[in-house]
Formats: structure tokens, sequence, C-alpha cells
């Protein structure tokens, strides 16, 4: 991936230098830019003859950068919005799509469906009753649990 691109300016700069009979060094130090970027540029001026920015590959992106945006952002702010309902809104907007395709823009964001676990809902009877049994046992010795059967089915 380009990190940055030069200028037209810039490109056709170095294509004028090298032209005049300039070697690459020398184009290079006289415009700052690394030797291999001067060699690039002219490389593809050889091919091409131009300096403007050819298309890149790969397949066009459905949705606009605005409703990919708005999306995530939605997301975001709702945690238990559906991808049904997120569709719908972006149907609403005029750019519709697949639900995988907004699951993908999602999951690129770091943003992904989990079901929250189960708690138990331990009522102030349930509290004072467990705090109970604590505070009756609590002078009990390692000797005493060894004895007792526990019949509850929790794997440990």
């Amino acid at each position: 991936m380009k990190n940055k691109e030069h200028a037209r300016q810039v490109r056709d700069t170095v294509v004028k230098k090298f032209k005049a009979g300039f070697g690459y060094k020398k184009i290079s130090q006289a415009l700052n830019i690394p030797r291999s970027t001067v060699q690039t540029i002219i490389l593809k001026w050889k091919e091409y003859q131009t300096t403007a920015n050819l298309p890149r590959p790969g397949r066009p992106s459905t949705l606009s950068a605005h409703t990919r945006r708005r999306l995530i952002r939605d997301a975001a702010m709702r945690p238990m919005i559906t991808l049904d309902e997120l569709q719908r809104s972006t149907a609403e907007v005029g750019d519709s799509v697949h639900r995988t395709t907004i699951s993908r823009i999602l999951h690129k964001s770091g943003l992904y469906g989990r079901v929250a676990r189960r708690k138990p809902f331990l009522k102030d009877i349930h509290k004072k009753c467990c705090l109970k049994f604590a505070t009756s046992h609590l002078g009990d010795t390692p000797n005493m649990w060894k004895k007792v059967l526990w019949s509850d089915e929790t794997k440990i």
C-alpha cells in the first residue's frame, strides 16, 4: 500500500530533468526525494508515457465512505441493533447492500456480534442468605469441608 504520492508537478519535473540528461542520483538530490522513487517515476513514464495516476486494481466499494461511517456509528451507539435494521437504514439512504457486506464492514472496524453471558439475578434475600451462610461457617476447618458431600453439578 502506498503511503504517499508525489504531486503531479514533482513527477513532471523528474521527467523533464531525465529528458535533460540528468541521472537518477542528481534528480534525487535536486528534488530531495529518494532515488528509488525517481527510478519508479521514470520507469512508469517510459512504459505508459504519462505521469498521471493510473487506475488501481480491485473492485470499487459498493458503499460510500459516508454510509460506511454511518453504519459503524449506528452499530457502536446501539450494540443490540440487528443487521436487518442496519440494512434497512442503508436502503433509506440509497445504498442497498447485503447483510454479509454490512457484517464485513463492521468486522473490519472491530465490531463483532456477541451474546452476553447469562448471569443469575440475585435479589436482596439471596444475598442475605449467602452472607448468613458464609458468616455461620467462618470458623470451620478445612478438614470439615472435606467431609461435606457436594451435591450440586458445578464443574470445578
